[in-house]
């Protein structure tokens, strides 16, 4: 099947790509994860991170956001002595500053798709390169995040949110799932 050009022919991107990648999702938790695993992505590529989710999921109790918002000093300590895990202290405090922001927040989910109006934005890219590293949307998102108190949410990162979300949609045209996320909803 042909692919989106950035997609590798590694197992974990196929699967990523084909299932989850520019499907839209409202679940709060889906959301807070998405949110999270975008921050330890920063400086690194996406695949590094789809490799490590699963083991950043079980030791960061499943990006709980109560959980991760408790989260000590002394805890963040001893994450960073773990060689499974992605070992930033900035990421990780970001990690749990943005789980305390977003119990802040009343709606979250609804918040968040409110920078796309509430429905996706279905792009027609021929190739990768017309894809946008971010957009106005994604630089008021990253604006209202920070002012909201979130951190590792550049205009680039919400942008890589919104297109993992679905809140934008960007395979390009000879992809098989634009064709299939295009359609519109039942």
């Amino acid at each position: 099947m042909p692919r989106c050009a950035w997609c590798t022919d590694d197992p974990i991107y196929i699967r990523y790509h084909d299932e989850e990648w520019g499907v839209p999702q409202r679940d709060p938790a889906v959301l807070f994860e998405l949110l999270v695993l975008e921050g330890f992505q920063a400086g690194l590529s996406w695949l590094i991170v789809l490799r490590r989710r699963d083991y950043l999921r079980q030791v960061l109790h499943g990006f709980d956001p109560q959980r991760l918002a408790a989260l000590s000093d002394a805890d963040i300590g001893s994450l960073l002595q773990d060689p499974g895990l992605i070992r930033n202290r900035l990421k990780l405090r970001a990690a749990r500053q943005n789980a305390q922001a977003w119990l802040r927040l009343d709606s979250p989910a609804e918040w968040l798709w409110s920078f796309v109006g509430g429905q996706p934005h279905i792009h027609h890219p021929v190739h990768t390169g017309e894809v946008p590293v971010f957009t106005p949307e994604a630089e008021a998102m990253s604006k209202a995040l920070k002012k909201a108190g979130f951190s590792f949410v550049g205009p680039t990162i919400c942008y890589a949110l919104m297109q993992s979300a679905g809140m934008v949609m960007d395979h390009t045209l000879d992809c098989p799932r634009h064709a299939e996320l295009s359609r519109p909803p039942r």
